[in-house]
């Protein structure tokens, strides 16, 4: 193939996309996309319309979009020296590229001109949306800036892309780095067999440790840490494991220290530009809270709404742990927070959330997952034969599948991930996604969901896009013969990716930049926190908590248990998220040009009140917080919107409780007032449809156990 990554074939040929084809073929579509962007702003202006302006722009770059998401994508999933170099060769081409879009004056003078025509003023609704939603987008980016201004917002988006794709990497980079041996068997009292056996396979998979001297490796991807950090009695092993999370992004030459405070100001320049007061104001003006003063006052309403709660629950465990030791309430160390939460749970309610775990089979939470969606949102979701074959080498056996529909096995980037296709209810394909569920050292932490080819139903005289996505997560990986064993923290981490993936794959807006997930970004997240809600309900439990070996669901016993210690510690947790939301407006806010103050005493200032008091203080999650600093915007002045969405979908889940929580009529009104709608209308509007009014804030605290 001359240019494999600007493939248009549906299902990718994975091994063909090898890091020396990515600058070639990269160049070639920046060229073919220049070529289409030319021809929309050339076009007869006597003879536009809707779809050779708006639709035409979409269209213009959706090649490029593709080719380089492959490229990004594999930067997160298979990432190596020479796949790093070629991706951040040409970072800085492709950030220029699209900034310069919305800064070229003859296309912005297209659009408004078209914008004044007859036909613009008498779009229908969706339409309408569109064009205003793309001019905004225009205005927003500097499309009404003077010449100097246009060429400095250019350089920015260009030195922001660089920034954060190396602060991305430092993470990677110390996360891998770290490990640690235990040799002694002794050492690993209290860490549940699951861990154990983890821990001795990773070591076997390096090469380390025999069946007469055994080795257990462990690392800082959450599978591995988290267990030690609740369960290991070893107080100086969870210390080095703490220092070891936060060595994350703070040591050496993967320091982000200085990448913080330079994304902070080139991001603040941006707003400045603009004449907006911070880089909140300027992104939020285009999502449901609309400034950053109005985000910053909705994290401070809730934490006054659970501050004494989280008081009282500190003050508890503080004293749970005196009465054991038969000493005095002390402060805790951080090493010793999960650990003694652990124990407390398990006094108060006689739950251990491993008890758990043996019910939680992959494949069945998967298969279960999939017989939800068919029952509640009326979709038929089946696995594909797959196919792992070497980069740069060719397939033996049966041809591999390109196409939709086409047979053969479709191929895959990794041996582990696995290929579904999904149907709507009348039988018809309207999307399929790819899923990668265990840590590797090539992979970024975390779980995401992502597209890779943007559908669009039939409209007028073009035929249906198919919905292509990928649903990825670093969950606990399977062991010797036993399959992968969950978490149910872990389990609904899955279930909140497929949420993102419903929203994608149910997506049927005739334009392509209004479908899926290109929602208000403090919106987005209904959807997959919505599903999460599933994860609690008997009904729905019992369709994918199997026990791996008898197949029974989860005794009524441990059900109890488990319900009962839901909201064990709510109000933390709580805390927790709104730490993460007051630290990111406030250094986008009132801190941005702070550069040279120290980072770790900024940040505690800032979340005073927020944070456990603690022995030693605890480095500042800013330097390995990806969600805010590992692309230019990404949750930027909005990590908020997780707290914003979560009353959305505590609410919205009341109508499941009330109407029935497998109830297909709710599941369907909620897919056609909701996921399918994508952006095509206001959210606090397609909220209103679905729940007959607006959103109640009261409906979390009530969940969480706390009014």
């Amino acid at each position: 193939m001359a240019h494999p990554f600007l493939t248009q074939d549906f299902q990718i040929r994975w091994s063909t996309l090898t890091p020396d084809h990515i600058q070639n073929d990269i160049r070639e579509a920046l060229v073919r996309a220049q070529t289409k962007l030319d021809a929309v702003i050339e076009q007869d202006r006597g003879k536009m319309n809707f779809d050779t302006v708006v639709l035409g722009l979409d269209e213009a770059t959706r090649e490029l979009n593709e080719s380089w998401g492959l490229v990004g994508h594999l930067d997160s999933l298979c990432n190596s020296p020479a796949l790093r170099e070629a991706h951040n060769a040409m970072l800085p081409e492709v950030s220029s590229f699209f900034a310069k879009i919305p800064l070229n004056e003859h296309l912005w003078d297209l659009l408004v001109t078209y914008s004044k025509t007859e036909e613009a003023k008498k779009l229908p609704p969706v339409r309408k949306r569109a064009l205003d939603e793309c001019m905004e987008g225009f205005i927003e980016a500097g499309a009404d800036l003077p010449p100097d201004k246009k060429k400095r917002m250019e350089e920015l988006e260009s030195e922001l892309s660089q920034a954060t794709q190396k602060y991305s990497e430092n993470v990677l980079d110390s996360t891998n780095k770290w490990e640690l041996l235990i040799e002694d068997p002794a050492k690993l009292l209290g860490l549940p067999q699951s861990a154990i056996d983890a821990a001795r396979a990773d070591a076997a998979a390096k090469g380390l440790g025999t069946d007469e001297k055994p080795v257990w490796r462990f690392t800082l991807k959450a599978p591995s840490m988290i267990p030690v950090m609740e369960y290991i009695e070893d107080a100086a092993i969870r210390r080095q494991v703490w220092e070891g999370t936060t060595s994350i992004g703070r040591e050496g030459d993967h320091d982000n220290t200085a990448l913080v405070w330079k994304i902070l100001r080139l991001r603040h320049e941006k707003a400045q530009i603009m004449e907006k007061a911070n880089f909140a104001d300027h992104i939020l003006a285009h999502r449901m809270a609309k400034n950053g003063r109005s985000a910053l006052g909705f994290v401070e309403d809730l934490k006054e709404r659970v501050q004494d709660a989280f008081q009282r629950e500190t003050i508890e465990l503080q004293e749970f742990r005196a009465d054991a030791e038969h000493k005095a309430a002390d402060l805790f160390q951080p090493w010793e927070v999960a650990y003694w939460s652990e124990k407390q749970r398990k006094a108060k309610y006689d739950f251990d959330e491993e008890e758990l775990r043996p019910y939680f089979p992959l494949d069945k939470v998967l298969s279960g997952m999939f017989r939800l969606a068919e029952l509640v949102f009326d979709l038929r979701i089946t696995a594909r034969d797959v196919v792992y074959i070497e980069p740069g080498k060719t397939a033996e056996g049966p041809a591999t599948s390109t196409q939709p529909g086409k047979l053969g096995p479709v191929e895959v980037w990794h041996p582990q991930v696995k290929f579904y296709e999904v149907r709507n209810e009348k039988g018809v394909h309207i999307g399929s996604f790819y899923a990668d569920w265990h840590p590797r050292d090539s992979k970024r932490g975390g779980a995401w969901m992502n597209y890779l080819k943007m559908g669009v139903p039939p409209h007028g005289e073009h035929d249906r896009r198919l919905h292509l996505g990928l649903i990825c997560g670093n969950m606990s990986p399977p062991v010797g013969d036993k399959p992968a064993l969950l978490t149910h923290d872990e389990v609904t981490t899955v279930f909140h990716e497929f949420g993102h993936l419903l929203h994608l794959l149910c997506g049927s807006v005739e334009v392509p930049s209004l479908n899926g997930t290109s929602v208000y970004w403090d919106f987005v997240e209904l959807p997959s926190q919505l599903l999460e809600n599933f994860c609690w309900e008997r009904e729905s439990l019992d369709l994918f908590a199997r026990h791996h070996e008898t197949g029974e669901t989860i005794p009524a016993k441990l059900f109890k248990k488990m319900l009962a210690a839901k909201n064990y510690r709510s109000a933390s947790d709580i805390m927790r998220q709104l730490s993460f939301g007051k630290l990111d407006l406030e250094l986008h806010m009132h801190h941005a040009t702070a550069e040279g103050a120290d980072l770790d005493v900024l940040s505690r200032k800032i979340l005073d009140g927020y944070l456990m008091a603690l022995k030693t203080e605890a480095p500042t999650m800013a330097r390995r917080f990806g969600h805010l600093f590992s692309s230019p915007t990404g949750y930027a002045a909005g990590y908020y919107s997780y707290k914003w969405a979560e009353v959305l979908d505590a609410d919205a889940f009341t109508r499941f409780q009330k109407e029935g929580v497998l109830n297909p009529a709710v599941g369907r009104d909620f897919r056609d007032k909701i996921l399918s709608k994508g952006n095509s209308e206001d959210p606090a509007k397609l909220f209103r449809d679905f729940m007959g009014r607006d959103p109640d804030a009261k409906a979390l605290l009530v969940r969480a156990g706390l009014a």
